[in-house]
């Protein structure tokens, strides 16, 4: 069993940045691969990022590119979302989540198997 929880997000301004983290309580959080997804009001839940067990691979939807930067530290057992450059249409519930699988297909919500419990994040215009 893994808990995840979340800090971070609020209200920004158009342009603004924020960071968010989530700590993990696993002692094997290591071999994990972690995401990021967001849900906004009315729909789907969507993939933002991931990043592999190590670190050494990340990966992004298009519309984040550039913007968002997922990092995490083993040692602490945390994953970290940085966004700059935020966008109204940003605003969403961000929710981190650990994908157990040995070959993780990261941008597949399914596939995970722990998640953290969401934190709002609201870009004014």
């Amino acid at each position: 069993q893994m808990q995840l929880v979340q800090s971070g997000g609020g209200l920004v301004q158009d342009g603004g940045s924020l960071r968010l983290s989530c700590a993990a309580s696993a002692l094997t959080f290591s071999l994990y691969a972690m995401g990021w997804f967001r849900q906004a009001p009315g729909k789907e839940r969507e993939f933002v990022a991931a990043i592999s067990r190590s670190g050494g691979s990340t990966y992004y939807t298009d519309s984040v590119k550039g913007r968002f930067t997922i990092s995490r530290d083993n040692a602490q057992k945390a994953v970290y979302l940085q966004m700059s450059s935020l966008k109204p249409e940003d605003t969403a519930v961000y929710y981190c989540a650990a994908n157990a699988a040995a070959v993780p297909r990261y941008t597949i919500s399914g596939e995970y198997d722990y998640w953290g419990q969401g934190t709002q994040v609201t870009v004014s215009s």
